[in-house]
């Protein structure tokens, strides 16, 4: 008999007990959780320890619907040298979920506007993902500037700037939709002089 963390690597770290498991392995899952051998992420949900150490995880197996953004988008675009202190995952306002492992993963509630403004599918680290586009990563940079702080801002919005395939008329676009376009315009004045 195949061992349930043989099955769960197959499947690329992160495996859901209601697309893939039968009772009985799901039985054995949280067997091999109780032996470290797994992480339980969320009810149903199963990873291998070190999966989280990856550059990304499977985030529709963890989140189905979920949109990749803030921290690792940056990441992603080259717009910061910050590492992401947790996979930032937007879900819908009205949705709840709770995770076993907090700390792995930081969920963001945007509204429905927000949640579909700038998203594309992209593939990172082996996994196709729904992700903010770089344009709106900046947009959010600047929606989140008091908590992410100025300097890690205004390196985004550099950055940006810096890139041969910048749209920096999509930008403002995303940007008054999201309620920021005063305050991008007077950071794009500054830093362009």
């Amino acid at each position: 008999m195949e061992r349930v963390d043989d099955i769960v690597t197959r499947q690329g770290g992160v495996i859901s007990y209601h697309k893939r498991f039968h009772e009985n392995e799901y039985r054995r899952a949280l067997r091999a959780e109780k032996k470290g051998r797994l992480v339980r992420v969320r009810g149903g949900v199963f990873a291998l320890p070190f999966a989280f150490m990856d550059a990304m995880i499977d985030v529709e197996s963890v989140v189905p619907g979920g949109v990749v953004c803030l921290y690792n988008a940056w990441a992603f675009y080259g717009l910061t040298m910050v590492s992401p202190p947790t996979f930032c995952i937007a879900i819908e306002a009205k949705r709840k979920i709770v995770f076993a492992q907090k700390q792995l993963i930081t969920l963001y509630y945007w509204n429905e506007q927000s949640l579909t403004l700038g998203v594309e599918e992209v593939v990172y680290s082996s996994h196709k993902v729904r992700m903010t586009n770089a344009e709106r990563s900046v947009c959010d940079a600047v929606r989140y500037r008091n908590k992410i702080g100025e300097d890690l801002c205004l390196e985004i919005i550099r950055n940006y700037l810096k890139r041969p395939d910048r749209k920096i008329g999509l930008m403002m676009e995303y940007a008054k939709a999201l309620r920021v376009g005063k305050i991008l315009g007077n950071y794009l004045n500054i830093l362009m002089e």
